[in-house]
């Protein structure tokens, strides 16, 4: 049961981090959105390091960005059992790169006694040892147990230019073992190709994991996020891509992840995993705090969600999802 929570044109490129007069009025006078439900609780238990450094990461993530740390099994312990008052219904682990954190395996452990795990991997780092661990985990649970494994391209070209050399070929090898040992991974990429080309790549994505031994495929494309390393990869947003509060008037507010989610991290819990770089969006010291403080949508990728509907979560909002 859900429990019941507080009431609480120009078109030109901006440069990175920077506001003039007419931004900083549209932020100052951005929507807000209140938390209707708990429903999906995530981590950022590898804080922001990654063994990979993959050149369209929203938080920039890499071996030496060290701006958030790994989450202890202890850390993620204590939100678990504060997440249980909240009505929690689904947990989400992401990075960086989650299984860099020693203690995964034990923190998915815990978690599975509460309720649905998706951990979101490059999957690069995926040894036949760690599917088995998660294939005993998963057999221990009555609660799913949920791999989304990030392949940015259908050929070693496509993908290893823009996560890295060797990485394309990694992941595969994860998705084999994973199909292999009965799991239905999530197959997530960030579209980088024109609109017309989406059906041709669908065809070739599912060829390409049915040649792993994976013929079942769940395919989920996102939109670029305009922010961190994809902003020097291509560009940061307009101007006008902003979210006002005449586009929330009659918009389902309930498609936004910040109206049903929040994010913990080793320093605090956040409205969303997208906006980790942004201070403002820090809601609070404890769960229980931040369910009081509404979501400010005055960060210019709250409009990528606003265009496409909640992206991060395993359901879609308006995003294309293929299965």
């Amino acid at each position: 049961m859900t429990k019941a929570l507080p009431s609480l044109d120009s078109g030109e490129l901006a440069p990175r981090g920077a506001q003039d007069g007419t931004s900083a009025r549209a932020a100052a006078d951005a929507p807000e959105v209140l938390l209707r439900a708990l429903d999906q609780l995530w981590f950022q238990v590898a804080g922001t390091i990654c063994n990979l450094r993959c050149r369209h990461c929203f938080i920039s993530c890499s071996p030496e960005n060290h701006s958030f740390w790994f989450m202890s099994r202890d850390e993620v312990g204590a939100a678990l059992e504060e997440s249980a008052a909240l009505g929690v219904k689904e947990y989400y682990f992401t990075g960086g790169e989650p299984f860099m954190n020693r203690e995964m395996i034990g923190i998915l452990e815990d978690t599975l006694r509460l309720g649905p795990a998706t951990v979101l991997t490059n999957a690069t780092i995926m040894p036949q040892r760690t599917v088995d661990e998660l294939r005993r985990l998963s057999r221990a649970s009555r609660y799913t147990l949920e791999l989304r494994v990030s392949i940015d391209g259908v050929t070693a070209e496509m993908n290893d230019a823009i996560r890295g050399e060797g990485s394309f070929d990694r992941a595969l090898g994860a998705v084999s073992r994973l199909a292999a040992a009965g799991f239905l991974p999530i197959i997530t990429t960030m579209q980088s190709w024109d609109d017309r080309e989406t059906d041709g790549i669908l065809v070739a994505f599912r060829a390409l994991l049915a040649g792993v031994g994976y013929d079942r495929a769940r395919l989920k494309i996102l939109p670029p996020l305009h922010i961190g390393a994809e902003a020097e990869r291509t560009r940061g947003y307009r101007d006008v891509e902003r979210v006002t509060r005449e586009m929330m008037a009659d918009y389902p507010a309930e498609l936004l992840l910040c109206s049903g989610a929040r994010l913990v991290t080793g320093s605090g819990v956040w409205v969303c995993p997208i906006l980790l770089d942004d201070p403002t969006a820090r809601v609070g010291d404890t769960l229980t705090e931040s369910v009081h403080a509404p979501a400010r949508l005055d960060a210019q990728a709250c409009y990528t969600c606003w265009v496409n509907g909640a992206i991060c979560s395993n359901m879609p909002g308006f995003t294309a999802d293929f299965t």
